[in-house]
């Protein structure tokens, strides 16, 4: 029984289940779809708990791993992923939706990652703050600019940031204090957990007829993300492992250059673009769990 009940809370047994899920009873996910910027606020909240405050120091040290986190996860990742879709996808609402995903916050799933694949954990922290600062300042600018669209404000925008990331982030904070924190690290994994699989259930249950009758839209949206991840990663590997030795941050920046933030990108494409544009970010985590799998199998971890 204990090892029934291990196999069905794993991590990855759950995000697939509620993708699953989402493609059996999708119907469901309209009456959940309201709540998503809250559900996003408490799983961004607990993730956000993995980031130490210590990890920041010292600062003389800060500054190139923030730099280098922010210009693989924020700017190489959007630039290799919106060339992707230009070439590949014609329909502008679902490219609307890769945009959200090039702009949006680094996955916190990168740290724990980190540790699981052996890579630098203090350098991954301060390179996934540095892609997040870059989210908070650019993001809200950059997507009306991608876009074209002058009805995407700006502000609103901004305003989700501040829900989803700046508020989760200082209230992490509190829950680091004290007698608190124990409690937290205790529950973090599964509060994480279950809170993005029921955002992947919203996304693929309000968009669950596509999934069943326009493979066509299917093949261009992997082909993308299959390019995004599995082929960014692989060739990033391969090649600083010939030009390198440091294969812990070898490690990190593979993980910076490949996982994003699949609820953020979730809520954000439906606040913003509506269903059709959170198609692709409904697919994300798929190819993000996979990659990951991979990651995780090739390691022996």
């Amino acid at each position: 029984m204990r090892k029934v009940l291990s196999f069905i809370t794993n991590r990855n047994v759950i995000l697939i289940l509620a993708v699953i899920l989402g493609l059996w009873i999708g119907d469901y996910a309209i009456h959940l779809k309201k709540h998503t910027t809250y559900i996003l606020a408490l799983v961004m909240t607990f993730s956000m708990t993995n980031i130490r405050t210590q990890s920041l120091y010292p600062f003389n040290k800060l500054l190139f791993p923030m730099l280098k986190g922010a210009l693989l996860n924020y700017i190489l990742y959007a630039a290799i992923m919106l060339a992707s879709a230009r070439l590949l996808i014609s329909d502008e609402e679902l490219f609307y939706g890769f945009v959200i995903i090039a702009t949006t916050a680094p996955g916190v799933a990168i740290i724990p990652f980190s540790s699981i694949l052996k890579g630098d954990i203090e350098y991954s922290i301060k390179g996934v703050l540095g892609a997040f600062i870059f989210t908070i300042i650019l993001t809200p600018f950059v997507v009306g600019y991608l876009t074209g669209n002058n009805e995407i404000s700006s502000s609103k925008l901004f305003l989700l940031m501040v829900k989803t990331i700046i508020i989760p982030l200082a209230l992490s904070r509190i829950l680091l204090i004290g007698k608190i924190r124990n409690p937290v690290n205790e529950v973090r994994g599964k509060v994480v957990d279950w809170g993005f699989a029921i955002l992947i259930f919203i996304a693929i249950g309000v968009n669950r007829a596509v999934f069943f009758h326009q493979s066509n839209m299917l093949i261009g949206i992997s082909a993308v993300l299959l390019i995004s991840h599995f082929i960014t990663g692989i060739l990033h590997e391969n090649l600083f492992n010939r030009i390198s030795k440091n294969k812990a941050i070898i490690t990190s920046d593979n993980l910076l250059i490949t996982v994003k933030s699949s609820g953020f990108a979730v809520v954000t494409a439906l606040e913003l673009f509506g269903q059709k544009a959170a198609i692709p970010t409904a697919v994300l985590p798929i190819f993000v769990l996979f990659y990951l799998l991979y990651l995780s199998f090739r390691k022996g971890s």
